[in-house]
């Protein structure tokens, strides 16, 4: 079965644009789970050629439907239906932990993981004595083969016994000693990635992107976290539930 053929073909009798009709097909693939998160479309060359329309007439509907947030694209990639996931405000939870609950499968690819010492504005943030040491993890987080994040944290080197305690989750390892934090604070606001930032989640230079900055706390107050996460605008939702 051709692409074509899977999500409709275009209807000739139809008197709207070409690529409106293009978009509509598409979306109604996309809602009715024909096509399905992370899916990949063919290239823009071999789908102008199945509906008969020019690659111009392609490229507008797929730039409309990116901009919906119901496509996505991937430097080097391709386009792709994005997935999008929902992380809740209201509960203390890891990235492993919210993909897992989600049916999708967590993995990272580490950047770095050092000890050092803590920096002026780290000191303040977490409370520490200038000198005092510190380690920091810092790493691409997946789910399943799709980029999602970048994560910098920074941890006191007394909640771990070394960087590499850290395995796959962090809270986890600070579960295990007993230095997992018992309450947070969060703030989220709207950035635009740095070319360096794209380039490791391959995205394009000044995509839009969420930066979640977190302080995680002990049951006596101490800062245990300090973590910046830049997520995809494209893939993640942020939501709270509010009650009186």
């Amino acid at each position: 079965m051709t692409f074509a053929d899977r999500i409709g073909r275009l209807d000739e009798a139809d008197h709207a644009p070409l690529y409106r009709q293009l978009q509509r097909a598409l979306r109604d693939a996309i809602t009715t789970k024909v096509l399905a998160p992370d899916d990949a479309l063919p290239a823009e060359r071999d789908m102008a050629e199945e509906f008969s329309v020019s690659r111009i007439t392609v490229r507008k509907a797929l730039d409309g439907l990116v901009n919906e947030g119901l496509l996505t694209r991937r430097q080097g990639a391709g386009t792709f239906v994005a997935a999008r996931v929902e992380k809740s405000f209201s509960k203390i939870s890891s990235f492993s932990e919210d993909m897992i609950s989600r049916g999708r499968t967590p993995h990272s690819v580490w950047l770095n993981k050092s000890e050092g010492s803590v920096t002026p504005e780290e000191s303040l943030t977490l409370g520490l004595s200038p000198g005092a040491p510190v380690y920091r993890f810092h790493r691409i987080r997946y789910a399943d083969n799709a980029p999602m994040a970048l994560e910098y944290a920074t941890v006191p080197a007394f909640a771990l016994p070394s960087p590499d305690s850290v395995k796959t989750s962090l809270y986890e390892a600070l579960e295990k000693t007993g230095h997992r934090p018992a309450r947070a604070l969060q703030r989220l606001r709207a950035v635009l990635l740095t070319t360096d930032q794209a380039e490791l989640m391959g995205l394009s230079p000044r995509d839009p992107a969420l930066l979640i900055e977190r302080r995680g706390f002990l049951p006596d107050g101490r800062t245990v976290e300090v973590t910046q996460s830049f997520y995809r605008g494209d893939a993640y939702d942020f939501v709270a539930e509010l009650t009186l």
